[in-house]
């Protein structure tokens, strides 16, 4: 006998379809975070030479890019890409129709 496997459709946002509080927040941070492995990685920095550039050291990068987010704000990670070289710019819009709440999203160029 074989067992029906329930699919459930993801919202987009894992952080959302754990339940967990402040997905959007959650989300972005996330985000933010990969573009910041993903330019560390590109500029061939160690761990140590990128913790010296954003000014912690190199066990908080470390935990950074293992996804260990506590402790760092949606600022201070904004202040990182600054400080990697890179320009981050916000972009307000209405929300589509569809949805009920407007929702916070971060894309890189």
């Amino acid at each position: 006998m074989s067992k029906e496997i329930e699919i459930v459709k993801s919202s987009g946002n894992v952080f959302e379809d754990l339940g967990l509080p402040n997905a959007d927040e959650r989300l972005a941070k996330a985000q933010i975070v990969s573009q910041i492995g993903d330019i560390i990685k590109k500029s061939k920095l160690t761990q140590t030479q990128a913790a010296k550039q954003l000014g912690i050291n190199q066990p908080k990068i470390s935990a950074l890019l293992r996804g260990n987010l506590a402790g760092f704000s949606t600022d201070r990670l904004i202040k990182f890409l600054n400080l990697l070289g890179q320009d981050v710019n916000i972009v307000i819009k209405p929300k589509p129709r569809s949805q009920k709440f407007g929702h916070v999203s971060v894309s890189a160029i």
